[in-house]
């Protein structure tokens, strides 16, 4: 779990200096390919569900929320903020982790929206703990967002994760504290936080996979897969320089 966290982790990396204008998102999505497979890993996310998606990442623009489908027609724009979720299979193992960017010169209002969206995040998983509830950490989430203004998407969730990419249980990004199943050590999860300017409500674009705001507003998405431990949580999927807040 660890390595397949990392190697979520080296896509990010690999990309950033990539997200610019004038760059589509099929471009982004060659580059996550080849970072992933490089390693010996495959990229989860291909060719997944019904109908089977199409890329390596989900590459979700300003108000689309999850599940943007990489084209080389969706060319990023100065202003733009740009979530790339990838998934990476190591070993029959899976890691997941999600950050939006920012490409070019993107408003204050906007840049504080992804700041507070990965904020929830840390809010989150601090709650982590053996002992506590799986509810500590979706209240957490909401307390967080809420607290600044902004909606808390109702409609997706994170999950366990291992062997498959998505297991039980699901993880909210809201809820009540000290409600929920007991948290034990080596329960794996993905915690991801998606939080946008506007209204919560959410619906499906005609392509079967892309997610946006029903009201049109940005939303950021902030995601790691994690174990929880004796010591506390354990991140997999931490770019080199970056620490947990704790």
């Amino acid at each position: 779990m660890k390595v397949a966290g990392a190697i979520c982790a080296s896509v990010f990396t690999a990309v950033r200096p990539h997200i610019r204008p004038g760059v589509s998102t099929a471009e982004l999505d060659k580059i996550i390919t080849d970072t992933i497979r490089s390693q010996g890993a495959n990229p989860a996310c291909l060719n997944y569900g019904d109908p089977p998606f199409p890329g390596a990442a989900c590459i979700s623009i300003n108000e689309e929320v999850v599940h943007g489908i990489p084209s080389k027609d969706r060319i990023l724009e100065d202003g733009d903020i740009v979530t790339i979720d990838v998934v990476a299979e190591k070993d029959s193992y899976h890691g997941d982790a999600a950050r939006t960017f920012f490409c070019g010169e993107v408003c204050d209002e906007w840049r504080e929206l992804v700041r507070v969206t990965r904020e929830c995040f840390w809010k989150g998983v601090a709650m982590a703990q053996v002992g506590k509830r799986l509810g500590d950490i979706s209240h957490a989430v909401q307390e967080h967002a809420e607290g600044h203004g902004y909606g808390v998407v109702r409609d997706l969730s994170g999950h366990g994760i291992g062997r498959d990419m998505h297991e039980d249980p699901d993880l909210l990004n809201f809820g009540r504290a000290g409600r929920g199943i007991r948290l034990e050590a080596g329960l794996c999860l993905a915690l991801e936080p998606m939080i946008t300017l506007g209204d919560y409500h959410v619906e499906m674009l005609s392509d079967g996979w892309t997610i946006v705001t029903a009201d049109g507003s940005p939303a950021a998405h902030y995601e790691n897969s994690f174990a929880v431990t004796d010591d506390g949580p354990l991140i997999f999927a931490l770019e080199p320089g970056e620490t947990a807040p704790f």
